[in-house]
């Protein structure tokens, strides 16, 4: 999978792994993908919500040790 760009969201709590994923995926064009990581176990059922809610695509979600991955395709 190719990712565009990269989100480091670790240390961040909800709600501001998604607002900063929101502002990169303003950032970026139609088709592009995100990558967040973050260490916030609440953002793994924000991001699902959060995609339902914008029509961006959630690609992949999964927890590497202490973090937990979203990858989003900016609609």
């Amino acid at each position: 999978m190719q990712i565009d760009r990269e989100l480091d969201a670790r240390g961040l709590n909800c709600p501001l792994p998604i607002l900063k994923a929101k502002k990169a995926l303003a950032e970026m064009t139609s088709g592009q993908v995100l990558k967040v990581i973050s260490t916030d176990a609440g953002s793994v059922r924000d991001f699902q919500a959060f995609a339902k809610q914008t029509g961006n695509e959630l690609l992949h979600q999964e927890t590497a040790g202490p973090n937990y991955v979203s990858v989003l395709k900016r609609r």
